[in-house]
Parts: structure tokens; sequence; C-alpha cells
């Protein structure tokens, strides 16, 4: 027979004492019984990996809009080698792996499609019906954890939200700034736990390499345009640039008692994202894609607000819809309300659904 381990005896036996416990989370919003197998980190990581906009993450872009090669990184990918380089982090210093592994599978589920570009046209279009509104993928990541997915309860019962824990949840709402900001910890927009500034910093990390190793697989650079003293500092390959970086912030970290990198790690990582940024995120070829998106996605926002029957299917699938017994007749008098419906129904979109909903838009259909 194989003995059953409980939860809380694995985290006292592993976990240091800056960590996160699973006993001593801050909860969820609807209290949850406890098994005692499972912590509550496990559960909101398996309750993530199961839901829809999970497994869209596979058809969204990460930077390469539409790309020709099947090994270019997708926003899925993306996000798996966020949870490996936090799970690498946590283990070394003893926090814990099951909320690292939560925040990052969770990450960046409130994505748009085509990347930053969609990103950028939700933000603009939502500004612009009201000063008061706006987007970003923090926020709606958390808008999707917190109330749009929806789970199964049997019997036709449906619940709205993964009902996270507080950890978790603060960990997805505030993981896409820098480590420069790392330092105010007092709301829901900074990490509140070590595992939290872990996500945050390992995202970073994995994107700075990722999309310069899919920047010189596509041709777009070459890795002798790479600045000297960042290859110097960092290494000349992909696994060895990774591996300075994980191993600084494990030593940094483990010196200062908080999340950190040393200033010479620190300041080549920078470099390499202006590299990027100058050679790979504004002027490749690639890039010049982004206007179509940019005006795709726009017209797809328009159309629906103009014409707000058209969501009347996704209204059926929104929680909103099982709170009001007209969101139609809501729909098409509140503007607000419906730019705020408009812009979760394209954000919930992957690539390929954005080209297929633009089309159908756009282009006649023909009946004969």
């Amino acid at each position: 027979m194989l003995p059953i381990t409980n939860y809380r005896d694995r985290e006292g036996r592993l976990l240091s004492q800056g960590a996160a416990f699973g006993i001593a989370s801050k909860g969820r919003v609807l209290p949850e019984g406890d098994d005692g197998i499972r912590s509550p980190f496990q559960k909101d990581r398996d309750r993530i990996i199961h839901s829809s906009a999970f497994r869209r993450l596979q058809y969204k872009t990460q930077v390469f809009i539409a790309p020709r090669g099947d090994e270019i990184r997708t926003r899925l990918t993306h996000t798996l080698e966020v949870a490996q380089l936090s799970r690498s982090v946590a283990d070394a210093l003893g926090l814990n792996e099951d909320l690292v592994e939560a925040i990052a599978l969770g990450h960046d589920l409130g994505h748009a499609p085509f990347g930053h570009t969609g990103e950028g046209v939700l933000d603009a279009k939502l500004r612009g019906i009201d000063a008061t509104l706006g987007f970003d993928h923090a926020t709606q990541s958390l808008r999707v954890v917190d109330v749009l997915e929806h789970r199964e309860r049997g019997h036709g019962e449906v619940l709205f939200g993964l009902n996270l824990t507080f950890e978790t949840r603060n960990g997805i709402a505030s993981h896409s700034k820098g480590l420069e900001e790392l330092r105010n910890l007092g709301d829901m927009n900074n990490p509140q736990t070590l595992e939290g500034q872990v996500v945050r910093l390992c995202d970073r990390v994995a994107y700075v390499n990722h999309d310069l190793d899919d920047a010189i697989q596509a041709g777009i650079v070459d890795i002798s345009d790479v600045p000297k003293d960042v290859m110097a500092a960092l290494g000349d390959f992909y696994s060895k640039r990774l591996e300075t970086m994980v191993l600084d912030i494990i030593q940094s970290s483990a010196a200062a008692g908080t999340i950190s990198m040393s200033s010479d790690i620190r300041s080549a990582m920078d470099a390499l994202m202006m590299f990027l940024k100058d050679r790979v995120y504004m002027h490749s070829v690639p890039k010049r894609e982004e206007g179509k998106a940019r005006e795709l996605l726009s017209r797809i926002f328009d159309f629906c607000m103009e014409d707000a029957l058209r969501l009347e299917p996704y209204l059926r699938e929104h929680p909103v819809s099982q709170q009001n017994r007209d969101p139609v007749s809501l729909l098409q008098t509140d503007p607000v309300y419906r730019a705020r419906v408009v812009a979760d129904y394209v954000a919930s979109m992957t690539d390929r659904m954005a080209l297929q909903v633009a089309g159908n838009l756009i282009l006649p259909i023909i009946y004969v």
C-alpha cells in the first residue's frame, strides 16, 4: 500500500519561513472545505489548467503575428516556460512551487488576440467610450478567473468564476511590471507574496530569452547582432542565458532575503530588452503585420458596438446574463455595459477566431 500524504506535512517539511503556506492562505471569496490532500494552491492550478481560457492560449500570439514556423512560441508555450522557470526558482529557495505554478499558468489568460497589439486596440476603444474604462491583460486575466470562466456542477448548475485563492489572484493581477516596481507591496497591483515576485521576474526572463531565440530562428536577427557585452554577461546561447539568469535570481534572492537580481545581470537583461525593442518589437518585418491586426480588431469591436444583437449567442455564456433578466435590452441601451461585454468577447478570441469573425462581418455572404 502507498501512504496518502497531507499537504500541510509536505509544506512543513519543504518550505522556508518566507514561503506562502496553503494552511495560512487568505482564502477564497466563497469559502470551501479542505480535504487535507491537495493544497488550496494545487486546486487553483488544476482549475486554471482545465479552463477554456487556458486552452485558447495555444492559438494566441506571443510576439510574432501569423508566424510561418510551427516552432515559434505562442502564448501557451510562453506560459509553460514561465511556470517552469518559476518552479525552478521556488524549489531552490524553499518557496511554494504550487503557488508559483498556479500564478504562472493563469497570468496571461486575459490576453487579447494578436498579443499586445490587441491589448492596445481594446484599451483605446474602451477609453474612447468612457475615460474611466481601459484594458490591460493583467486586469483582464483576473477578470477571467474571477468572473468570466464558469464551471458546471451537475444538474444544470453553473458557477461563474474559478473562486481562486487570494494569493493566486494577487499574483495574476500583479505580474506585468518589472523588477524595479517590486518595492511597494501594498495592494493588488503589487505581489504580496515572494511567489508572486518570482513569477513577475521569471515572466520577463522567459520572454527576453525566447523572443531572441524566436527572432534568430525566424532570421530577423543574428546572434552576432546582439551587443557583445550582453553576450559576455549572459551567455552566447539560449540555455546558457537562461541558466545564468535563473542562478543569479536564486543566489541574489537568497542573499537579499527578497526576490532580486544582481546589478550586472539585471543591467545585461535590460540591455537585451532594449536590443529586442529596437530590432524585433518595433522594426522587424513581421511587426509590419500589426497594422492589419489593429484594423481587423478595431472593425470587429465597432461592428459589435453598432449591432448589439450580434453578441446574443456570447451573452448566453456571459455571467451578466445570469444576473439580469433582459441582458440584450441592457446591451442595447447602456453603451458602457455594451463596451465591457464587447471587450470581453474580443479578448476571448484566439487569433484564428478573430480572423474568422472578421471575415463573417466584412465579407458578403453568398447564398447561391
